[in-house]
């Protein structure tokens, strides 16, 4: 992959995970506009977006393998930005809903797409993967830093304007640079050796099941952390800029993770990686449930250190068990499962804080973190699948 469209890849990343965090951020802002007395009332408005991101990735990876995935990334560079303008002019609760929708739409072909075609001649993927997920988290960086200033200074409806604006700009860019296919991927001749059947289902639902209970602490934490920061800060900042820059501080230091992880992979072998980085999670969440004010920011920047950790791994199991000829089939596949679940998490965050309060949401998140091990655990071992794998 050429270095200018490879950039542009991982520009696609930031953006996907930005646009998708505009409106948890900005929805104080949004629910004063729209006459919407509790922010808690308007998060059920956005589940239709995280659904389509979840459940769009089936068609999105079908289509990236057998149409071509240049040009489903520009459909998403031009789709996504028209989208966000879209949101812009939104002037109700329940056009606001079916404008996040369409959103959610063109946001689920990034993961099935542009990660497999990142990676589809990487020498070390590991590290590709890493430093593409730290794009992606960057880009929830920004959008905590960027929303923040564009709601204090221009209004809610720019925090989608700009960046929507910034994503066809990266299209056009994309459209001029990126080489063209030869030929669709699932018309390239496999090149890997497959795993036994056993094997391969036993992987699949390790996979499916571990990015589930990840995309729901994902979910949660992206989507909650900005009231969470409000609450716990109480008191101590309250300026929406500066709730803003602290936020983007705690996802900019987590972000690094993934680099890490990335190198960490190409080097040893997954399931030890992986059951070491959920278990963490277990500790961290359950000792931020506790704490307030500075003590919780350093625990939320070690617990979302380890929920970033955790997300390379499933994009390694594609790059290492499926072949290139259906990656993205198989990434839409996971996706839409893992996301169409973990959609109902955005669903019920705002009901079940005004129930509950963070606290008993935190313990709840430890909670799945120790289901994630469990799942993980069930991983079959690095040497039982290159023994199998091995051409016989």
């Amino acid at each position: 992959m050429p270095r200018g469209p490879a950039l542009l890849l991982n520009l696609g990343h930031a953006l996907d995970h930005l646009f998708l965090l505009i409106f948890a951020t900005a929805v104080n802002a949004i629910a004063a506009d729209f006459g919407v007395a509790r922010w808690e009332d308007l998060m059920p408005y956005a589940v239709g977006a995280f659904f389509m991101f979840g459940v769009g990735s089936v068609p999105a990876g079908r289509l990236g393998d057998l149409w071509g995935r240049r040009k489903m990334m520009l459909v998403f560079f031009f789709g996504i930005g028209l989208a966000s303008l879209g949101v812009a002019l939104t002037q109700s609760p329940m056009q606001l809903a079916l404008a996040l929708t369409v959103l959610g739409v063109f946001s689920a072909i990034y993961h099935p797409v542009g990660i497999p075609m990142l990676v589809q001649k990487a020498a070390r993927p590991g590290v590709t993967i890493g430093v593409n997920g730290l794009a992606g988290n960057l880009g929830i960086a920004l959008a905590a830093l960027s929303t923040g200033f564009l709601v204090k200074y221009f209004g809610w409806r720019m925090a989608f304007v700009v960046p929507g604006l910034v994503s066809i700009a990266a299209g056009l860019l994309f459209a001029l640079t990126a080489p063209p296919e030869e030929a669709a991927p699932a018309r390239k001749k496999a090149s890997t050796v497959h795993l036994p059947r056993d094997l391969a289902l036993r992987t699949f639902l390790v996979m499916v099941a571990s990015s589930t209970t990840g995309s729901l602490l994902f979910n949660i934490t992206t989507n909650g952390n900005p009231q969470i920061l409000s609450e716990r800060l109480a008191g101590i900042v309250s300026d929406p800029a500066s709730l803003g820059l602290l936020m983007a501080l705690v996802y900019a230091v987590a972000s690094l993770a993934q680099v890490g992880v990335g190198r960490l992979i190409d080097r040893y072998p997954l399931k030890p990686l992986f059951v070491g980085i959920v278990s963490t999670q277990i500790v961290l969440f359950a000792l931020a449930a506790q704490s307030e004010g500075w003590v919780w920011y350093a625990f939320a920047i070690g617990y979302m250190m380890s929920v970033f950790g955790a997300i390379p791994f499933t994009d390694a199991m594609v790059v290492r068990y499926i072949d290139d000829s259906m990656r993205s089939r198989v990434s839409g596949v996971r996706i839409a499962i893992s996301f169409g679940i973990s959609s109902l998490a955005v669903y019920l965050l705002g009901p079940a804080v005004k129930a509950s309060g963070f606290t008993q949401l935190l313990l709840a998140m430890a909670f799945i973190a120790a289901l994630s091990t469990l799942i993980v655990l069930w991983l079959p071992g690095e040497s039982r699948m290159r023994a199998a794998m091995a051409p016989s």
